[in-house]
């Protein structure tokens, strides 16, 4: 037993020796490889070029996110205020989470859409309820206070 685990001792020094050069010779190699390397371009060949802008000296105008109008119920919104601008009346309303958004005539909800804007009061047509088609469409008015004004 102990000549056998006196060969695989001698046996493991003399590979680990045998092998120490071409350890060290080997990082050398590689890094005289990577100072000889040729610089390599971009060639397109082709294919877009992916550093280029795709906006292309465009502005991006934020929208609302898609469908954040449409999830809101008529009888969920209160009405904030209404805004003259260029001639145009513009409501504000506020969904049931408290935040503001902006409508004008024509625009559609989960339920209905908006019919008209007056100075004091904004008409919503319903045509819809909880989902289930209205055989008449319903004008709910929101209104508001003159003493808020």
């Amino acid at each position: 037993m102990r000549k056998t685990l006196a060969f695989v001792i001698v046996l493991g020094l003399w590979a680990f020796w045998s092998a120490a050069p071409a350890l060290k010779a080997g990082p050398q190699q590689e890094s005289s490889d990577l100072f000889n390397q040729k610089n390599y371009t971009y060639e397109p060949a082709g294919r877009r070029d992916p550093f280029k802008s795709l906006l292309g000296g465009k502005e991006i105008k934020e929208k609302p996110a898609a469908g954040a109008m449409t999830q809101l119920s008529i009888d969920d919104i209160s009405l904030t205020g209404i805004v003259k601008s260029k001639e145009k009346l513009t409501a504000i309303i506020s969904g049931p989470h408290g935040f503001p958004h902006f409508i004008k005539t024509g625009d559609r909800l989960a339920d209905g859409y908006v019919l008209s804007i007056q100075e004091t009061q904004v008409v919503f047509r319903k045509t819809s309820d909880r989902g289930i088609p209205l055989m008449r469409a319903k004008d709910v008015i929101k209104e508001i206070n003159p003493e808020e004004r």
